[in-house]
């Protein structure tokens, strides 16, 4: 008799995949109240800067929860208890993280970069302790979402190419504000007229 292999994943790897599933929701929600603040900063005359690495970004965070499906599935990776709850924890505080700065910015919140000219920059909330928070959670959470369920090669490849495109991303958002004539001191003042 011939097996058919199934496509069902393991029973182990249901909760992840739920989790997976709520990250997802929360990047629609984060996109849908992007497009909101988007016509908001645009209607203030919002100038966008960065648009040419806009996709890859998001191909980027695409991959990452396709690579958080795939990988523990193909590979058979298991679900590691003290691995798994420990990332598990730095990733539901690395979103806890985000949304305290989507709640600090308010309207001028965005995955884009766009600057509203005259606005001051925001120094409250977690922009007092750091100049880039949300990328500090999105490095947290993609090193962190993949290794709850023992994903190390997508933890890895994300990392590595989020780094890469961080760098491109924070010097956008620096020259940015620079342009705008709100960034005196780029070693000490906290950035948070665009996304960060």
């Amino acid at each position: 008799m011939i097996s058919i292999p199934t496509l069902t994943a393991p029973t182990s790897l249901t909760p992840y995949l739920l989790l997976i599933g709520l990250v997802a929701a929360e990047r629609l929600a984060e996109l849908i109240t992007a497009r909101r603040h988007t016509a908001w900063s645009l209607a203030r005359g919002a100038r966008e800067y960065g648009r040419g690495h806009y996709p890859a970004m998001v191909a980027l965070h695409t991959a990452l929860l396709v690579g958080c499906v795939v990988e523990p599935w193909a590979a058979g990776r298991p679900f590691v208890p003290l691995l798994g709850w420990s990332a598990l924890a730095v990733a539901v505080v690395a979103q806890g993280l985000r949304w305290w700065c989507i709640a600090t910015l308010g309207k001028r919140w965005n995955t884009r970069v766009l600057v509203i000219p005259g606005l001051p920059l925001v120094a409250a909330g977690p922009y007092r302790l750091l100049r880039h928070p949300n990328y500090v959670a999105v490095v947290a959470e993609g090193v962190a979402l993949p290794l709850v369920h023992t994903a190390w090669m997508t933890a890895l490849g994300f990392t590595v190419l989020n780094l890469l495109l961080l760098r491109v991303r924070i010097d956008c958002e620096d020259a940015a504000l620079t342009d705008g004539g709100r960034l005196r001191a780029p070693a000490s003042v906290p950035s948070a007229g665009a996304a960060s």
